[in-house]
């Protein structure tokens, strides 16, 4: 098929390339730059530009079968420094790219929303995707919003679409100096031999997926004939800040040193997915242990 993924240099992008050059299908990518970690491919069709240019994103939506949607201009701590702009780049930008699908006759979009912010600390552990959603910051609102607006689309014009509501992903290509993925920053501090800091006492609970396990759901929630249109895909398994640190420590066989710092208010406390849909409807479940990931994801950062 003819696949175009909006964000694919990022770091979950380029490893959903990897796998979708592997199975045979046409790339394309829409992407404001290069990848991090690598020079960029000969066999992938290349569009670049800022998610609000759409003229290029009207172009490069030519001849595509399916969408991936895997582009934020926010995380959760920068989204609430200025709502209105992260509504008017995420949102409105998307409703122009679901307009886009309809006019250009898209077969599908996959949509990469979140599987943590949307839900906000869950009252009942694992959430499940029928779970209440009470997102704590404005990227956990857009994201929802944006879900919301796909299932619009696909009732008013016949667009079809799945969701894909990811816990933590972690793994090699992810930038170990960035303010996003805990896994690489820690990793990437370790490696620089500085402290690594905390926000509050560690007790936050989150569930981690290695980068190779997420894009494997993604494909199959893709390109699978399921009756659901929402998947969590996580590890199903809630681990603390503190008990990631001893893995770390153990994963890397090196000393560090840990400074807790005031909790955030963007932050989810405590939360972990229930993936029992996907293992259902796409076969799928988390390969990695989390200590095999992490070492796999230190040997990347290491070699930097």
């Amino acid at each position: 098929m003819n696949v175009l993924v909006l964000g694919g240099n990022g770091f979950i992008g380029s490893h959903l390339l990897d796998r979708l050059l592997i199975f045979g299908h046409k790339v394309r990518v829409f992407d404001r730059q290069d990848e991090l970690y690598r020079k960029p491919q000969s066999d992938i069709d290349y569009y670049m530009g800022d998610f609000g240019n759409r003229a290029v994103l009207a172009n490069a939506l030519k001849g595509v079968d399916i969408v991936f949607h895997l582009i934020s201009t926010t995380v959760p701590k920068t989204s609430n420094d200025d709502p209105a702009f992260d509504v008017l780049s995420n949102v409105v930008e998307t409703i122009f790219l679901l307009e886009q699908c309809v006019k250009e006759h898209i077969k599908k979009i996959v949509f990469v929303s979140s599987g943590g912010a949307i839900y906000g600390t869950p009252s009942i552990l694992p959430i499940s995707e029928d779970g209440l959603t009470n997102p704590e910051s404005s990227y956990g609102i857009t994201k929802l919003t944006i879900e919301k607006y796909l299932s619009l689309f696909h009732h008013l014009y016949g667009l079809d679409y799945t969701i894909i509501r990811p816990s933590n992903p972690y793994g090699p290509r992810q930038n170990p100096h960035g303010n996003q993925g805990v896994v690489a920053v820690f990793l990437g501090r370790i490696a620089k031999r500085q402290p690594i800091e905390i926000w509050g006492n560690g007790q936050t609970i989150k569930d981690y997926i290695f980068i190779e396990d997420l894009v494997e759901g993604i494909y199959r929630a893709a390109f699978c004939n399921t009756p659901s249109k929402i998947f969590n895909i996580g590890s199903g398994i809630g681990h603390s800040i503190n008990e990631l640190l001893q893995i770390i420590k153990e994963a890397v066989n090196k000393e560090f040193t840990v400074i807790y710092s005031p909790g955030e208010l963007y932050d989810v406390s405590r939360i972990y997915l229930d993936v029992a849909r996907a293992k259902r409807e796409l076969e799928w479940e988390p390969q990695t242990p989390l200590s095999v990931g992490i070492k796999k994801t230190w040997d990347f950062v290491k070699g930097l």
